[in-house]
């Protein structure tokens, strides 16, 4: 597993100081108990291929990491996304905790005015604060996660800055815009991400992990190199939770507060069908 070339992590979105690059082509995420059950499960799933290798915890400095396996040491000039899937970002008990404390927060509002200074109500504006829970359903309106069921965190293609100005990216038309820019309209590419996502989409439906969770604010992320290789992997489990003993759901259905609906797959369908709209327009 040791790549021929020392290759970097490079985190193109998330919490800065999360990761540390391991030996041998591992990474090292900050522990998360929820998040280390979750790959623990995965690794004996029909998932497990699509899914870094997971090699446990460690600790470094005083710091429990759960280590796993480096994707990018697979690349030497990779272009990588991170895709955001399903129709929400947050678990319904962060939106009850959200309300149980009703606290308006400023750095909340600091935060949605930047975005969009008329988005504030004229009460939120007088008290320069947001309730966590308007702030956090707020959000997701934003951008294609509610109308696509998924959306582009951020992207970075060789010897570029990562591209993170997707926060309102809504339509379907700016979507593929984007996802055109990240692909530079190769057609060899979009044809091996849309074949992956397909096999993955057929795993899915078969995955005991999966009709046993909910997976919420889980990523795709996607690698391809100039030459027309490409990988997609599931990654990011910190908020994917199993559900309560003979709870279900179909990851497609609308999601209503209780329903614990994820819409994983409604935006995975999205997806592939924008992938496919792509492709064949690269035809014509």
């Amino acid at each position: 597993m040791t790549p021929k070339t020392p290759q970097q992590w490079q985190q193109v979105v998330g919490h800065e100081g999360s990761f540390q690059v391991g030996d041998h082509g591992t990474l090292l995420k900050k522990f998360c108990e929820g998040e280390q059950q979750c790959y623990v499960k995965l690794m004996a799933d029909h998932l497990r291929p699509f899914v870094p290798a997971y090699y446990g915890v460690v600790q470094k400095e005083n710091q429990d990491y759960n280590m796993m396996e480096n994707l990018l040491t697979n690349f030497s000039s990779p272009y990588i996304m991170d895709c955001k899937i399903g129709s929400r970002t947050y678990l319904e008990n962060e939106l009850q905790l959200a309300r149980e404390r009703p606290q308006p927060r400023h750095d909340m509002f600091e935060k949605m005015v930047a975005v969009d200074p008329g988005a504030p109500t004229a009460e939120e504006q007088a008290q320069k604060g947001v309730l966590k829970s308007r702030y956090m359903q707020w959000r997701e309106t934003l951008s294609s996660t509610t109308t696509l069921g998924f959306r582009i965190e951020g992207f970075k293609k060789p010897n570029e800055d990562c591209q993170t100005n997707f926060k309102k990216t809504k339509s379907k038309e700016q979507v593929m815009q984007a996802l055109s820019d990240f692909v530079e309209s190769k057609r060899q590419i979009v044809w091996g991400y849309l074949r992956q996502l397909k096999q993955l989409r057929q795993v899915l439906e078969t995955s005991d992990f999966f009709k046993t969770h909910e997976v919420v604010g889980s990523s795709l992320l996607f690698l391809h190199e100039s030459s027309g290789k490409t990988g997609v992997w599931m990654i990011d489990f910190a908020k994917t939770v199993a559900l309560p003993p003979h709870f279900s759901v179909d990851h497609r259905s609308p999601w209503v507060e209780g329903n614990r609906e994820d819409g994983y797959l409604w935006g995975l369908d999205n997806l592939i069908d924008i992938l496919n709209n792509m492709l064949h327009s690269y035809n014509t």
